[in-house]
């Protein structure tokens, strides 16, 4: 009675890893999360993004070298802090400006309101290539 069991777990473990490499398969589209302006952003090859106002003409290139992790193919490649010989290369698209954020304060019963607005300054870039050693993954 044993043995059925072992032999039903173990049959059951061959369809799970039998699955996963399909499973692997459809998301082989490469990705990495870069640090910019203080934040950390997932990027991937040909989508544009927007970040805090950089200093660079509109169509410069830029390229990033920190790189806290890598997802391509072969695997996941993660930095300690950064990953050894990765860039991303991003095209400056446009130079824009974000949604206006409304600042309201006011101190009950003391007749003080004080209203302010912001918006914040952004540049528009297209990620062209992720490179690790090189090598663009994507």
């Amino acid at each position: 009675m044993a043995d059925t069991k072992t032999a039903k777990a173990s049959t059951d473990a061959e369809e799970a890893t039998a699955k996963a490499p399909a499973a692997a398969a459809s998301s082989s589209e490469g990705y990495a999360i870069v640090e910019a302006s203080g934040t950390q952003m997932w990027v991937q090859a040909n989508r544009y993004y927007d970040v805090d106002r950089l200093h660079a003409e509109v169509d410069d290139t830029i390229k990033l070298e920190n790189v806290l992790l890598v997802k391509d193919s072969k695997g996941t490649t993660l930095g300690q802090p950064f990953v050894k010989d990765a860039t991303v290369t991003l095209k400056v698209m446009a130079h824009r400006r974000g949604p206006k954020v409304i600042v309201y304060k006011m101190r009950p019963k003391k007749k003080t309101r004080r209203k302010n607005g912001h918006r914040q300054e952004l540049t528009r870039v297209m990620v062209e290539s992720i490179a690790v050693g090189g090598k663009a993954i994507s």
